[in-house]
């Protein structure tokens, strides 16, 4: 991917281009290491249900992605799992993701399939399943039974690579201190980090740590935006 140099006095113009695709744009740190060891080699021969879970914006749908991506999984996302025909998933890996929208007959029946027939399902969701609410018995027991990793929000790593990507993908080179200074002040998560450089490129300005200010805390009011 190349990148258009952007000089510090110059007004930039809208530019996109492509993130990176694939595990190389899968930053792993503190936050996701659990996750990521624990797909490293699954499915193995044992098969079965895991599910990753964690907050908004904290890359587990990336992270199945390029689990399924790996291992040629069927690629599912919350009530899509009900239109699925079973002869299509029987015996392979499957994904999915917003596994909280699908209903309960519909993961009670995926569950036994996957199950019976020696596949994998890999549920990706906010909370664990033990913690989802559902009124099929039979389903409450097997959720209970799924292994449950956990992801976290981003880190400091994690989150410099989300900003990273978002400058990217839009042509944009801050300056140094711009995502140190972005770090310590928007949420951590995917979206926030999207929301922040989608705001800063919007105004046609350098990114400065001065304009960055002036989008997080509003500091143009007082000036410091032309310092």
């Amino acid at each position: 991917m190349s990148h258009r140099p952007t000089p510090a006095d110059q007004m930039r113009l809208p530019l996109q281009s492509d993130l990176p695709e694939g595990v190389e744009g899968f930053v792993v740190s503190g936050c996701n290491r659990a996750a990521v060891e624990a797909l490293a080699d699954w499915p193995n021969l044992i098969g079965g249900v895991m599910a990753i879970c964690g907050p908004a914006g904290c890359g587990k749908s990336r992270l199945g992605q390029i689990w399924a991506e790996r291992v040629g999984a069927v690629a599912l996302h919350g009530a899509e799992a009900a239109l699925i025909d079973p002869l299509e998933i029987e015996g392979r890996p499957v994904l999915l993701d917003r596994a909280m929208d699908a209903d309960d007959e519909t993961l009670f029946h995926l569950i036994n399939l996957i199950q019976a027939t020696g596949g994998a399902l890999l549920l990706v969701s906010r909370p664990a399943p033990s913690a989802w609410a559902v009124a099929l018995p039979d389903l409450r027991s097997r959720l209970d039974a799924v292994i449950s990793v956990p992801m976290e929000a981003p880190d400091d790593a994690v989150l410099t690579a989300m900003l990273e990507a978002r400058f990217a993908e839009r042509g944009i080179r801050p300056q140094k201190d711009v995502i140190p200074y972005l770090l310590r002040r928007i949420d951590r998560s995917a979206a926030a980090a999207a929301d922040v450089v989608e705001r800063l490129d919007a105004l046609h300005r350098p990114v400065t740590r001065a304009l960055a200010r002036a989008v997080v805390e509003g500091a143009e009011e007082s000036g410091e935006l032309f310092e």
